[in-house]
């Protein structure tokens, strides 16, 4: 089968802070006065001593980080009974969040899943389910050295060694993640594994486009193209489904940390390949089509070396249109969080206008003269 040309359509830059567990930025995010409370804090403090069975701990610092357009992360540095540092990261829910996004305790639940896989991840310290400490339930982590900014990660050739073996090991760490397969009674919460993964991300995306209440006819024809394209799924596997250059963190010398699960969910595991290749995460490098980094035999080789089996190109191919599909439903979804008054942002404002980018991106990947379906 020949595979479909990549569209011509100008790339689609996304601009996002730093990520959640980056020390690339430790600026505020724009509050006014301290993210907590004296009495928000003492208890916090106390709360982390326990967990970490060191009575003596105690908070030096607490500060917002930059990233994360979700949730909200904050920088604890804390001293240990013994006086050495530790430096943690607490996350907990914004004031307003999008409904396919997981509850921080599932997020944490799913992250503590991928750290037993091996996958890299920030280690897993704690959830809190209780709002009394700090006003919300939270989840923390241990703070990773290194640069999470997608557009700084793709252009700053300082950063992630050689980008061919970072985009190797990037499919590598994936392959870990799909090695995890339902069922798992750790990840219950997921619920049962659809038989259809594409379908059934049709029909999450329709349900979403409903509860929005937006009329986007070219994402509705979008939306049947999928239906009617959609490739079957031999297995499925757990995906992180935002595996993506923004989501990863890297230093001089290669891969920190993968992060961000708060989209984890049971489906093809295709559907991670083609979100990290699709044109709308290149953040201006469209040539390198494997997250903007490096060529995508690189990424795909290292995914067949981890897992052993053979990347179906046609299903990533697919789930790239679907990439756009779904990041332009996201991006209603973000925007609506700014319109409903309940968080006003530029950036959630700003977000939702690239929707009629990832439109016509869309329309051009399924022309006829581009796209050759796996079923022809």
């Amino acid at each position: 089968m020949k595979a479909p040309v990549e569209p011509s359509a100008p790339p689609i830059e996304r601009v996002s802070a730093p990520s959640a567990a980056s020390t690339d930025s430790l600026t505020p995010t724009g509050g006014t006065g301290a993210p907590l409370d004296e009495g928000q804090r003492a208890r916090l403090e106390g709360w982390i001593a326990r967990r970490l069975a060191r009575p003596g701990l105690r908070i030096e610092v607490v500060e917002p980080l930059g990233g994360g357009s979700i949730q909200e992360n904050l920088r604890l540095r804390c001293r240990m009974d013994d006086g050495a540092p530790r430096h943690l990261v607490l996350r907990k829910d914004a004031p307003a969040t999008i409904a396919s996004s997981l509850s921080r305790a599932e997020e944490f639940a799913v992250l503590e899943v991928a750290h037993a896989a091996g996958v890299l991840v920030p280690e897993p310290v704690g959830h809190c389910a209780e709002a009394g400490v700090i006003g919300a339930p939270f989840s923390l982590m241990a703070l990773v050295d290194g640069v999470g900014l997608g557009p700084r990660v793709a252009k700053d050739l300082a950063l992630g060694g050689d980008r061919t073996s970072l985009a190797r090991r990037l499919g590598a760490e994936i392959a870990k993640v799909h090695a995890v397969r339902p069922p798992n009674a750790a990840l219950g919460f997921l619920g049962d594994p659809p038989a259809e993964p594409a379908r059934a991300e049709v029909e999450a995306l329709r349900a979403a486009l409903d509860r929005l209440g937006v009329e986007r006819p070219a994402i509705e024809w979008g939306l049947r193209w999928a239906e009617l394209h959609a490739p079957s799924c031999p297995a499925v596997t757990l995906t992180h489904r935002d595996y993506r250059t923004g989501n990863y963190m890297v230093d001089a010398d290669g891969l920190t940390a993968v992060i961000d699960w708060e989209f984890a969910g049971w489906s093809h595991p295709m559907l991670d390949l083609g979100w990290f290749c699709a044109a709308c995460w290149r953040f201006g490098r469209p040539a390198l089509e494997a997250g903007g980094i490096a060529p995508r035999r690189a990424f795909y080789d290292g995914y067949e070396a981890a897992s052993g089996a053979p990347v179906d190109d046609a299903a990533v191919r697919y789930w790239e249109v679907m990439a756009h599909l779904r990041w332009a439903v996201i991006a209603l979804e973000q925007a609506r969080r700014h319109t409903s008054g309940r968080e006003a942002s530029l950036e959630l404002a700003l977000t939702g206008r690239m929707v009629p980018e990832l439109e016509r991106a869309m329309l051009l990947a399924t022309a006829p003269d581009r796209w050759r379906s796996p079923h022809a």
